[in-house]
């Protein structure tokens, strides 16, 4: 398994996962207008991203197979606040055909190194929906602690959900 930050050079490989993958995702996505993931609109939205790596606002990591360029699953860090506190949210997803075989944890395990040894960041935070189990044990096999649940948080495949509210504070720090 590869791992990056996206481009715009990325944008069809982006789009063919979300593409290929949305019967598994959209159930823990908002819904998305028509042509949110056609190859112009991933272009458009990739260069905005790459703007937002450049400001030091987000990343956004993608993993890739070795012999393609495949993608198998993706890791966002987005709203990383600097001044006193020092955090970011995390979020991610992985192709319905690679869930199970420990790729999620790499990926997550890379990016939150990253987080915390080259953005120096003190906390990541993510949060799931009480129903998705898998995401329950991933985050607690990388260390991530409960701190609360958030009722109706986020508008999800058309329905208000609560979330449980986790994070993961750096080593060097605690």
């Amino acid at each position: 398994m590869k791992i990056k930050l996206a481009s715009v050079s990325d944008a069809k490989a982006i789009s063919a996962y979300y593409v290929d993958n949305n019967p598994h995702l959209s159930k823990w996505e908002p819904n998305r207008e028509e042509g949110y993931h056609a190859v112009s609109a991933w272009k458009a939205r990739l260069a905005t991203i790459e703007n937002e790596q450049s400001a030091g606002n987000s990343l956004f990591f993608i993993s890739y197979e070795q012999s393609t360029d495949k993608i198998i699953a993706t890791c966002v860090l987005s709203n990383i606040a600097r001044g006193p506190f020092q955090g970011c949210n995390m979020g991610y997803s992985i192709a319905k055909a690679y869930e199970g075989k420990g790729l999620m944890k790499q990926l997550c395990e890379y990016v939150i190194s990253h987080a915390f040894d080259e953005l120096r960041l003190n906390r990541v935070m993510a949060n799931y929906m009480p129903s998705n189990t898998r995401s329950a044990n991933l985050l607690a096999s990388l260390g991530f602690t409960i701190e609360g649940k958030a009722t109706n948080y986020l508008k999800i495949n058309g329905q208000w959900e609560d979330h449980i509210l986790t994070s993961l504070l750096s080593p060097r720090n605690t």
